[in-house]
């Protein structure tokens, strides 16, 4: 094939990407008529589509992902350095660049210890189940296997990731999914479930994963796997009480706490980890998508030395953790996360995230005083969602097709914004950003300033 042409021809990429390209989370029908948008260049916020129409991306990459910014050759640069010398070797040995990014994200972590290298948050989510199982048989006689998840986090796509999930419409037409599984509820203050507000809320909120345990067995539950902040289920910042609360719980029961920083990792919310907002100290905790910004693919599970040492027992052949993943013995991950952790801290960009959050917020609370449709705004660092409503008073929501039009209608003025999608039924109703953390002022006002013209377009 003559990859050049290929390149230089538009209109060909267009057509090979209608007839063989299987795209995500999209229906595909509209293609036989419409063009599939096809994203070319990126540098810094902007993203130009093939047909040259330049976007302000304030979704870093539709998923929350690059959370440097596009463009960053430095990070380019190393990867093409490191896999050219040495791209891949399987897990049971090491590389340079694994035990260099290692011991600086363990720096990042106080009391994290141990690293397990994969290729997607849904792997590693999968790393953590599988490691949750293996010490209950190994140690609890196979009885501490169950595992609670939260009502509207995420977790990943794959079926075990998926019996973790707390979005009935993501789940639906998917299963029988994996047994041992266990949800408990949600902690929306916004959508409290007896009206409590504030810390009292915090606490019940916490007091009814407790519920779940008892009701269970509390020696029958082996984690608790929650997203810090939760992210596509609607951008919901816990409570003041919940995190010290669920803390107090797992520990009361010997309950390992896994965390989800998939989407909250690497600075999304003005710290490091969105954990660090909150004081806790995790068992085990999982990352992907900031980790090289979608420069390479790479994620992590995070375990400390306590549950590393589980698996040391050299006098049982099945003792230690009998799992692989082929790419996270590929060098350009962590190499590549080098570098962005290295741009992270030079720019500041955990600075920028806080104080530009704080910017975003102010933004979104002026969109709230000018629309009545605007129930609640809600978010941490640059990771922010805005729920939308019909009244005030009763907080239904509005018809996901006008969220779905308030996205499009950004998308023809040069902005591309996020919305809950098929995700929660009858709740698809929340607008969501995560721009890259590089953000500045300028960038959030051209933001918010679409949204407010596509609300007023879509909804009046």
């Amino acid at each position: 094939m003559d990859t050049q042409h290929f390149a230089n021809d538009p209109e060909h990429v267009v057509e090979a990407d209608r007839a063989h390209v299987w795209h995500h989370l999209i229906q595909h029908k509209p293609f036989e008529t419409t063009d599939p948008r096809i994203i070319v260049e990126g540098k810094g916020l902007r993203v130009w589509d093939i047909k040259g129409k330049e976007h302000v991306d304030a979704v870093s990459g539709g998923v929350w992902t690059v959370n440097v910014g596009y463009g960053r050759e430095r990070i380019g640069k190393a990867i093409a350095e490191q896999v050219t010398k040495m791209c891949f070797f399987g897990g049971t040995a090491g590389s340079i660049p694994g035990a260099q990014f290692a011991e600086m994200l363990m720096d990042k972590m106080p009391g994290m210890d141990r690293v397990y290298y994969a290729n997607s948050g849904s792997e590693a989510n999968e790393k953590a189940f599988k490691m949750v199982r293996q010490i209950s048989h190994k140690h609890y006689g196979g009885k501490k296997q169950k595992i609670l998840y939260r009502e509207r986090d995420y977790h990943g796509s794959t079926i075990a990731a998926m019996s973790a999930g707390g979005q009935d419409e993501r789940n639906a037409q998917y299963g029988p999914f994996a047994p041992g599984f266990v949800r408990v509820p949600h902690c929306l203050e916004y959508r409290s479930q007896d009206g409590s507000t504030g810390e009292e809320y915090g606490v019940k909120a916490a007091q009814a994963v407790e519920d779940v345990i008892l009701a269970e067995g509390p020696d029958t539950i082996g984690a608790l796997c929650l997203e810090p902040i939760t992210a596509g289920g609607g951008i919901i910042v816990p409570p003041k009480g919940y995190w010290e609360r669920v803390q107090e719980i797992c520990r009361k029961y010997d309950i390992l706490l896994h965390i989800d920083e998939v989407v909250c990792g690497l600075g999304r919310t003005g710290t490091w980890f969105g954990y660090q907002q909150f004081g806790v100290q995790p068992d085990i905790v999982t990352m992907a998508k900031g980790v090289a910004s979608g420069y390479a693919a790479i994620s992590c599970c995070v375990t400390t030395d306590r549950v590393f040492e589980m698996f040391k027992d050299d006098t049982d052949k099945m003792s230690y953790f009998r799992d692989i993943s082929t790419f996270g013995g590929c060098t350009g991950g962590p190499a590549a996360a080098i570098e962005n952790m290295k741009i992270i801290e030079e720019e500041d960009l955990l600075g920028n995230s806080a104080a530009m959050g704080e910017h975003l917020m102010g933004n979104l609370s002026e969109l709230m005083a000018k629309h009545a449709w605007v129930g609640d705004i809600r978010g941490m660092g640059l990771f922010a969602g805005i729920e939308l409503v019909k009244d005030r008073d009763t907080k239904e929501p509005v018809d996901e097709k006008h969220c779905a039009a308030i996205v499009a209608d950004c998308m023809a003025q040069g902005v591309i914004i996020g919305a809950t999608n098929r995700s929660l039924p009858g709740y698809n109703n929340t607008l969501l950003f995560a721009p890259a953390l590089i953000a500045t002022k300028d960038d959030l006002d051209h933001v918010t300033d679409a949204v407010d013209q596509a609300i007023t377009r879509v909804l009046g």
